[in-house]
Formats: structure tokens, sequence, C-alpha cells
């Protein structure tokens, strides 16, 4: 049976996962971070507290955000 992991799970509870950081990350931490879960799912932590929550999505949810930020939808809460 394959493990399944619940939004606000404590990120280090998420055995052997590969947390993956963008290049275009800041040195002071300001930036997520995502590991692909067994099964598809997919964990995004606050990398200034890589022991906290991880938010987990699936893999069209990340999808559809990732389409949105890419096509300028969010770019309002940033400004």
């Amino acid at each position: 049976m394959m493990a399944r992991f619940d939004n606000g799970i404590p990120a280090s509870s998420i055995s052997g996962a590969q947390w993956l950081k963008s290049s275009a990350s800041s040195a002071v931490g300001n930036c997520v971070e995502v590991a692909a879960l067994p099964g598809g799912d997919v964990a995004v932590r606050n990398s200034r507290y890589p022991d906290g929550p991880a938010l987990v999505y699936t893999r069209d949810e990340l999808r559809a955000f990732v389409a949105g930020a890419k096509s300028g939808e969010f770019d309002q809460v940033t400004a």
C-alpha cells in the first residue's frame, strides 16, 4: 500500500524525500522546495523552515498553478 501524506504533515516526516530548490532562489532562503511523493503527489515546503509543514498537491493541481504563474495570473500578488 502506498503511503498517503496529508496537508500540513511535518516535512521532516516525509522520509526519503528528495527536495528540489530552484536555482533562482536567493541566498537568504526566499524560496519553496518541492518533492515528488510515492503515488504521484507533490509536496511543497518553505525552505526557511525545512522541518515545518508541507502542503501536498496532485500533479494536476501543481501543473495548473505553474501554468497560471507562467501566464501572469498571480502577478498582482507579488507587485
